[in-house]
């Protein structure tokens, strides 16, 4: 039986686990959500998560929303091998800790300020948008020296990050400024599979999002 993601192209975690798949090799049954229709706050979608989020990943019956997770999940369970999700106890507690970083230092900082300023009630702030590359000197000292994040070879936690740092990119930040992220993305965009069908073609839905709730704004 197939595996089943429910998902938002315009959504970082679910582009993840789309790109994680695809490196994998293992075909998802895809379901949109229609977040416009509110269809995340439907009876039948709060049965699979009543925290009405996604992506959400149905394994027959086995339920899985947490995109981090997913992605060790699916590596564990259905990769050939065990190049994105290590079985050696340190190069896995690396991507751990790499995937927990994704999480706390650079994706919440941008979903902050999208919720509060751009989504919400705070008006458009240059200054706090500015404020959310406020981790990125972190990441470009895990990438010095480094083809990728947790060493020479793409793992889960590249995958996660460069959906996040897409985000980033589309919506103005200037990654030039970053010269080691902005080789480690190059490198991304260019041993995904389908990378810009799925994180490039999100990414530009996330931006017209973004534009569009702006100029509601003004």
């Amino acid at each position: 039986m197939a595996v089943d993601l429910y998902y938002v192209l315009a959504s970082p975690p679910c582009r993840a686990v789309l790109m994680g798949a695809k490196l994998i090799g293992i075909d998802l049954n895809l379901k949109l959500v229609d977040i416009s229709r509110g269809e995340q706050m439907s009876p039948e979608f709060l049965k699979i998560n009543p925290q009405h989020t996604v992506p959400v990943l149905d394994d027959n019956g086995f339920r899985l929303n947490e995109s981090r997770v997913m992605l060790t999940y699916l590596s564990d369970k259905y990769g050939k091998d065990d190049s994105l999700y290590p079985k050696d106890l340190q190069k896995r507690a690396k991507i751990d800790q790499l995937l927990y970083f994704d999480l706390e230092k650079i994706a919440t900082p941008k979903r902050d300020y999208f919720k509060q300023h751009v989504l919400g009630d705070l008006p458009v702030d240059e200054v706090k948008f500015q404020q959310i590359t406020k981790n990125f000197p972190f990441l470009e000292q895990i990438l010095d020296g480094a083809e990728f994040v947790a060493g020479d070879s793409l793992s889960v936690a590249d995958v996660t990050l460069v959906a996040d740092i897409a985000n980033y990119d589309v919506v103005g930040i200037d990654l030039k400024k970053y010269p080691n992220i902005d080789r480690w993305y190059t490198k991304c965009q260019q041993v995904i599979p389908d990378y810009e069908e799925i994180n490039g073609k999100g990414a530009a839905q996330f931006k017209r999002f973004w534009d569009f709730l702006i100029s509601q704004k003004k």
